[in-house]
């Protein structure tokens, strides 16, 4: 499996993931002149900006700790812009970390990961 195909694996196995928990999607893959945000999903009033990590093993790292702050500027940009473009107001947002372990088949979602 390369890349790609892992990348795209992993945001799959994250969107059943929040779909089961009653979330509800939005946008996968969501790209803009700013940036490309995972997955934007819904949870109540809650506004999701999701980024989707995956490891085959932790040997390297944890997920979650590939995400530069460069990559977290990118992703409150491209969630801004977002924002923006759909004309959305008053509505509570947040940047939630999806860790896929593929070598265990888990996974963990991290809520408020990081903030704007």
């Amino acid at each position: 499996m390369n890349k790609r195909e892992l990348g795209k694996n992993s945001e799959d196995m994250a969107a059943n993931y929040l779909n089961k928990k009653g979330y509800r999607i939005l946008e996968l893959n969501f790209q803009n002149r700013i940036a490309e945000i995972d997955i934007i999903a819904q949870q109540d009033d809650i506004i999701c900006f999701i980024e989707v990590k995956a490891r085959k093993s932790v040997k390297y790292g944890l997920p979650r700790e590939s995400i530069t702050p460069g990559k977290i500027r990118k992703i409150i940009k491209g969630a801004q812009s977002y924002i923006n473009y759909k004309g959305i107001r008053d509505t509570q947002f947040r940047f939630d970390v999806i860790e896929i372990y593929l070598e265990d088949n888990k996974i963990n979602h991290i809520e408020n990961a990081f903030t704007a």
